[in-house]
């Protein structure tokens, strides 16, 4: 249609449709925000809020305690170990020391040095004793350690299945949540989608029809952009539910307009020459025309052939001669190209 127009009305349109994507572009930006602050309406949601708060504040509890009493049983291991070493390290030197003068003393056979003997005899039993006691309180620190492990294991355990418990609760809750603001948001997007096709089928060749069209490819991006990922998926049960009615509507009124259409040409095409053009607009004829297809019945006609007056498929008359000087022309042309003599054609105007 664009070759049948003025070059400055060209222009305007183009910078009409500019427009056009402008004002939908606000109206998405806007949308968009207002889509995404939805879920804001619901609470957050944590899984302590579906807890048995006391029961899990005493079991928290019981942990810490538990994880502390085996960090202070662990520092005191430590320590007691250090001692252990060092106790079993003066034993085992004070042991090879009266072994040495033991070798001695049976070297010489002094029995004044039996007194000696038995002093240092019961100095390793000392030295023994002491390392006998560091040994115990080593093993009682890692008594105390095993037994605050498995106690902080146990609270722990019992922890962990009573916030399964609540993560099973928590999920279900989500579930519900996001079916409600999935609601919400289709309780937003739903009526604009309404509210376009209304405008679609009845303002959008009207004098605003910039905004109009705005609005229109608002209400598409809204609905099938920025609704869809939001979709809630039970197995992929909605998304392809919501698929298939889409779908169906899509394309049930796809066949209802061609119908129609069909419809209506059929009726066209039984009506005489003139009562046709009268109801076909000059801009539609021309750019018809330009593509080389019939204005009457759209189906493709060799327009360059001179010995084609008519259409072969409706029978509607493509071409006539001025009545002035003769000129083979464009039966649609209001004026004959040849001499600029009016031809008298009454078509509809858009």
């Amino acid at each position: 249609m664009s070759k049948s127009l003025r070059l400055s009305e060209k222009w305007f349109r183009r910078g009409l449709w500019l427009v056009a994507f402008v004002f939908a572009g606000f109206l998405i930006g806007l949308g968009g925000t207002i889509v995404g602050d939805l879920p804001k309406v619901e609470t957050p949601l944590r899984v302590d809020d579906f807890l048995d708060k006391p029961a899990a504040d005493k079991l928290r509890a019981e942990v810490k305690q538990a994880r502390q009493a085996e960090q202070d049983a662990q520092e005191a291991l430590e320590q007691a170990q250090l001692q252990h070493s060092k106790a079993r390290s003066e034993s085992q030197s004070a042991r090879e020391t009266f072994n040495n003068w033991l070798a001695t003393r049976s070297a010489t056979q002094r029995a004044d040095q039996d007194p000696q003997v038995i002093a240092r005899t019961q100095a390793l039993d000392v030295l023994k004793r002491a390392e006998r006691k560091t040994q115990q309180a080593v093993e009682a620190q890692q008594q105390a350690a095993l037994d605050a492990r498995q106690a902080a294991a146990a609270a722990q355990e019992r922890l962990d299945q009573l916030e399964a418990d609540g993560t099973v609760k928590l999920d279900a809750e989500r579930r519900r949540v996001e079916l409600r603001v999935f609601l919400y948001r289709l309780a937003l997007t739903l009526p604009l989608l309404a509210v376009a096709g209304w405008l679609f089928v009845k303002k959008r060749k009207s004098t605003y029809w910039p905004f109009v069209w705005g609005f229109i490819f608002f209400a598409l991006f809204a609905f099938f952009v920025e609704l869809v990922p939001y979709l809630p998926s039970y197995g992929g049960y909605v998304r392809y539910v919501v698929g298939i009615g889409i779908t169906a509507l899509v394309g049930r009124y796809a066949i209802v307009a061609l119908n129609r259409y069909l419809e209506r040409q059929k009726q066209a095409e039984a009506l005489p020459d003139q009562e046709r053009r009268k109801d076909l607009g000059y801009d539609v004829a021309l750019a018809r025309l330009a593509k080389g297809v019939c204005p009457g019945c759209e189906r493709p006609v060799d327009l360059k052939n001179a010995a084609i007056d008519f259409c072969p498929h409706c029978g509607i008359g493509l071409f006539d001669r001025c009545a002035p000087c003769g000129t083979r022309k464009s039966a649609f042309a209001r004026f004959c190209h040849a001499c600029g003599a009016g031809s008298g054609v009454k078509l509809a105007q858009e």
